[in-house]
């Protein structure tokens, strides 16, 4: 295993967990935006049903705004505890057999 092998695998990873990271939050701002447009549009078809459309507005909000912090978690997990390096020693191990 050598050190070039090993800088373009944490290079291959820090690109990929940006892309991860870029598409979590863009995901995350056009659920928002959808979310909030469909109750507006639901308000403005039938006012009297405000406060349940809100209140599914919110959970609905509440749930979809975890998905940008698991993706978080798990591209933390890839840049720290970077699993492909042990895959790398182990194909390594395997063909020096």
């Amino acid at each position: 295993m050598t050190p070039e092998m090993l800088a373009m695998i944490y290079a291959y990873t820090a690109v990929g967990v940006g892309v991860i990271l870029a598409a979590a939050g863009l995901g995350s701002a056009i659920g928002w935006g959808l979310i909030c447009s469909k109750t507006l549009e639901g308000i403005a078809r039938q006012p009297e049903m405000r406060p349940q459309l809100m209140t599914n507005m919110f959970i609905f909000a509440g749930l979809m705004e975890s998905f940008p912090f698991i993706i978080l978690a798990f591209a933390m997990w890839f840049l720290f505890a970077n699993p492909f390096v042990g895959a790398l020693a182990s194909a390594i191990g395997a063909i020096a057999k």
